[in-house]
């Protein structure tokens, strides 16, 4: 790796310049090999259309919000106040929070049970970020803003959707 300020030759991935100590880092941004690894580089979250959910309040009783994921064949609910996403609700919510009582916990607000401030993302992303986030935060599904508006929701399910058409092109 070239510096660009001393031209010094230094090895791939190191963070400072060996000769004049001044950050490489931005140099250091990963490249794809392969026409898949190029498009999860490139390609922005956009492409993967997010998918509107269920969009409920904090008072939401549980057993509603459950009803709502059934019929709309949706893994999460956004829980929404005043116009902001305040928290999740997703099917393993349901199964670590809710697990067997969950008909006896019908009647409670979901804000007992929801994942509140989840991580969102930005529709410009790239799906390399959202796949390294989904990884950090063992995340199936992310919510995706847009210039601070709730656009809708990216599982990992969409992802899988993608790179999968994207190996039947080759």
């Amino acid at each position: 790796m070239l510096c660009p300020d001393c031209g010094y030759e230094n090895l791939d991935g190191v963070d400072n310049c060996q000769r004049c100590h001044q950050s490489l880092t931005a140099l250091s941004k990963p490249q794809g090999h392969t026409a898949i690894e190029k498009a999860i580089f490139h390609d922005r979250i956009d492409v993967l259309k997010p998918r509107e959910h269920p969009l409920v309040s904090p008072d939401t009783p549980v057993g509603r919000v459950l009803e709502l994921l059934v019929e709309k064949r949706v893994g999460c609910a956004l829980i929404v106040e005043n116009g902001a996403l305040v928290g999740i609700f997703s099917e393993r919510d349901a199964l670590l929070r809710l697990n067997t009582e969950a008909a006896a916990l019908s009647d409670r607000p979901i804000r007992q049970f929801m994942t509140p401030t989840p991580v969102t993302l930005e529709l410009k992303n790239k799906i390399a970020f959202v796949l390294h986030r989904m990884a950090l935060g063992g995340y199936r599904h992310i919510p995706i803003m847009s210039e601070e508006k709730l656009i809708g929701v990216i599982s990992i399910r969409d992802i899988l959707g993608y790179i999968t058409e994207k190996l039947a092109a080759q």
